[in-house]
């Protein structure tokens, strides 16, 4: 299937070139599986297999762009694109800058990020996954909803500037549980990330729901008071605040448009705790990452925040063409973040490696666990100034070591307090979190985060008298 990939866009871009058209051709096909839980039942269990040409023409500052859904059986149809985006390009406003085309030097591909196993694992191996991470949890009250989310992803690209090509391939997999009492209206959740097979592991996702279902099942229900809180944070929320640096922080573009809360003058300056490390790292396979850029750029890790200090702001070729800067070779689909486990002095390391321990742990002072964030948005980009409610499993660890069940709160808060000098310390324990979204065509990422990061003296600006 690869050689017929590459062979029907070189024989597109023979077409184009003849034609004198100049185009970016970029071919993207995913085989994707989706199955669906509500009311301890499966709701949908459904699978697409589509093909996407995105057709890019260009004719000096003119830029305009065409995407079909087809086949590889359809070249005609994919030509007829070609000409469609060529005769477009012709009426189309010239931009203010001279925007590129990429030249391939060489021809690469990477399906290393792919596994066999994971591409064709089986609607009844996923069932037995969902009762392996609920048995004996569900009750007449309680009950299962989530979704299995896998797939099998490819990317190819050729331009009319070169006859090499570029292709990727990946397997995801993306896991979410949650356990809702159907009269109380709580909820609690475990998610998983896989890139192969082995990565799937339902008891770990049965013992993150079963630790949670004890303590709403027995443990008080409160509502919390206004006020300033140590605040333990999980991954996903953790994974929710780095996403927002990733687009009101240290992209280049965001920042020339003023949509970001760093300078030009804060390039080698301390912006966060010492304790913050944040490098975009292709190396890792968890994240499906791109080893060459959509441009051809090899990629390497790139530090963008170490021990605090910024290193400096990331370019797409985009928009590097337009403000006269050099691209950084992060033109992808998406990037590979790791904001790393405990680096720092001594003082901002944890041991702590799941919740158990962190629940465990003897206390100076009440500490709330929130371990996802829902119902976010940036509130002021230039301040770094985020909102975001508490979900799917909130608890308030109490200094004499009982723990309640916090109603959901909302903390609006500076990226800049939070990853700055209030925090306390970082779990030394690694995890892996799936940020894949299913809408549009299927792009699997993931992050690498620390199981915990605790945040002292964080403003909680609502909260709730009820679930």
């Amino acid at each position: 299937m690869k050689d017929r990939i590459l062979q029907t866009l070189s024989d597109l871009r023979a077409y184009a070139v003849a034609k004198g058209a100049d185009v970016i051709l970029e071919y993207h096909e995913e085989n994707s599986f989706l199955m669906r839980f509500a009311n301890s039942a499966i709701s949908l269990n459904t699978n697409e297999h589509l093909i996407r040409l995105e057709i890019t023409a260009q004719a000096g500052k003119k830029r305009a762009g065409y995407e079909l859904i087809t086949d590889l059986s359809k070249l005609d149809e994919m030509k007829q694109g070609i000409d469609i985006a060529a005769e477009m390009v012709q009426h189309a406003q010239p931009l203010t800058y001279q925007p590129t085309i990429p030249v391939f030097a060489e021809s690469f591909a990477d399906e290393s990020g792919c596994d066999a196993g994971l591409a064709q694992i089986s609607n009844e191996e996923k069932l037995a996954y969902f009762n392996q991470a609920v048995a004996g949890l569900e009750t007449d009250e309680i009950k299962l909803s989530g979704i299995f989310s896998n797939g099998v992803n490819t990317l190819a690209q050729i331009t009319t500037r070169s006859e090499h090509t570029q292709y990727f391939k990946t397997s995801d997999a993306q896991v979410t549980a949650v356990l809702a009492h159907a009269g109380l209206k709580w909820e609690v959740n475990a998610e998983q990330s896989a890139q192969k097979k082995t990565d799937l592991k339902p008891a770990l996702v049965k013992r993150n729901l079963a630790f949670l279902l004890q303590h709403y099942q027995h443990d008080t229900p409160q509502q919390l008071p206004l006020g300033k809180y140590d605040i333990v944070f999980g991954p996903a929320a953790i994974v929710t605040m780095v996403n927002f640096l990733n687009w009101i922080g240290f992209n280049g573009g965001s920042m020339k448009r003023g949509f970001s809360f760093l300078k030009e003058d804060q390039v080698g300056k301390k912006v966060f705790s010492e304790a913050f490390t944040l490098t975009d790292d292709p190396t890792h396979l968890e994240t499906y990452p791109f080893q060459r850029d959509f441009t051809g750029i090899l990629r390497k890790p790139a530090p963008i925040f170490e021990k605090g200090i910024f290193q400096g702001f990331i370019w797409v070729q985009d928009d590097a063409d337009e403000f006269g800067a050099k691209p950084t070779g992060h033109t992808v689909a998406h990037k590979s973040l790791v904001l790393s486990p405990g680096s720092g002095d001594t003082e901002h390391r944890s041991p702590v490696r799941s919740l158990e321990e962190l629940v465990s742990q003897p206390r100076e002072k009440d500490i709330l666990y929130i371990p996802f964030l829902h119902y976010t948005n940036i509130v002021n980009p230039s301040k770094a100034i985020f909102t975001g409610s508490s979900r799917f499993g909130a608890l308030l660890l109490k200094k004499d070591g009982s723990v309640v069940i916090p109603y959901n709160v909302r903390l609006t808060q500076s990226l800049l307090d939070i990853f700055g000098d209030r925090v306390a310390w970082f779990s030394q324990h690694p995890v892996v979190y799936n940020t894949s979204v299913s809408y549009g065509g299927r792009n699997p990422a993931a992050m690498i985060v620390p199981a915990f990061i605790r945040v002292n003296e964080v403003e909680i600006s609502h909260s709730n008298a009820s679930y």
